[in-house]
């Protein structure tokens, strides 16, 4: 026991004290938050008011956008409002937003894990498909990735929250992250590391192994399309699929799976700009709204809203003098 003056409080430096930098940055986070924000909305409306939409691949897809709003709506608006106000945050609000964060991610990770095995059972075994990815199969998936991410977060928030903080408390970074806030520490750290190293080695390589090669047999079995045009369309979905999950593994692996000694946090919040912005924001078009039935449900919704705003006639018949149409001859 020492006598020691603990930190309550943080400064999150953010990304530049230069005044001009900030104004351009404001308006080009304030685009990628309302850009995810709207997208992943729209989504979740869209699958929830189409009943055509109501499919495993549909429903794992509304997990995604709301993982995609949880974590842009932890990290955006107080990066945002950091720009134009005080950069402080306090102890329980750093907790708090690291405790989101952390768990957004995890429930990320492995939900691109889920679809990867969804769309391998629907295309490498598709008369299986019904009773392998049955409601409550995926209920079970999806509730094990928010189980399995929640309590990965609580352990390590709670061990994390448990050290001592007593000199400086400016955290180089633009959100609150484990590994910043470990190099603030004045004790040893040596369990924390190994625990998140642990775990985001087990999230993060397990999660991609299991990805890559699910994708690695749709791949094998869309070679053997014998339509060339079926073999476009199947890659051009893949590719872009494959695209957005590498940008954001390659990323978390990045940051995430060295020592703490060797991050330099400079470089490294760039990086968290992918994971934490630009992938939620290209999630919805990349994984939804370039999707027919997506397309098809979003010009339905459209178009009964085009129905309701329209003016209405007359509730009195059309004919002249007030008489009635005559009735009409029913089918037999």
């Amino acid at each position: 026991m020492m006598n020691q003056t603990l930190v309550t409080q943080f400064l999150i430096l953010g990304f530049s004290e230069t005044p001009g930098l900030q104004i351009l940055l404001f308006p080009a986070f304030l685009l990628l938050y309302m850009v995810a924000l709207s997208g992943n909305l729209l989504i979740v409306l869209l699958i929830g008011s189409s009943p055509a939409l109501h499919t495993p691949m549909y429903f794992f897809l509304v997990n995604l956008a709301t993982v995609d709003i949880l974590c842009t709506s932890t990290i955006l608006p107080k990066l945002l409002g950091s720009m134009v106000a005080g950069r402080t945050i306090s102890f329980g609000g750093y907790m708090a937003q690291l405790f989101f964060f952390t768990w957004s991610l995890g429930a990320e990770l492995l939900l691109f894990s889920a679809m990867a095995l969804d769309r391998y059972v629907a295309i490498c075994r598709p008369l299986h498909y019904g009773a392998l990815m049955g409601p409550g199969v995926c209920v079970l998936l999806a509730s094990a990735v928010w189980a399995v991410s929640l309590t990965n977060t609580t352990v390590n928030t709670v061990f994390t929250g448990r050290l001592p903080f007593c000199g400086s408390n400016v955290v180089e970074h633009f959100f609150c992250e484990i590994p910043p806030l470990l190099k603030l520490s004045c004790a040893p750290t040596r369990l924390n590391e190994a625990m998140a190293f642990t775990a985001d080695v087990v999230l993060a390589l397990g999660s991609f192994s299991v990805t890559m090669l699910s994708y690695g047999c749709i791949i094998a079995s869309i070679l053997r399309i014998r339509s060339a045009a079926g073999q476009r369309r199947a890659f051009s979905t893949c590719s872009s699929h494959l695209l957005v999950v590498s940008m954001y593994y390659s990323t978390v692996v990045y940051t995430y799976i060295r020592p703490a000694s060797s991050y330099a946090l400079d470089k490294d919040k760039v990086v968290s700009v992918v994971y934490t912005s630009v992938a939620p924001s290209l999630n919805p078009l990349i994984y939804s709204l370039r999707n027919t039935d997506v397309k098809a449900a979003l010009r339905r919704v459209l178009s009964r809203s085009r129905g309701l705003c329209a003016p209405r006639g007359p509730a009195t018949s059309p004919l002249e003098g007030g008489q009635q149409a005559p009735p009409r001859a029913s089918l037999p």
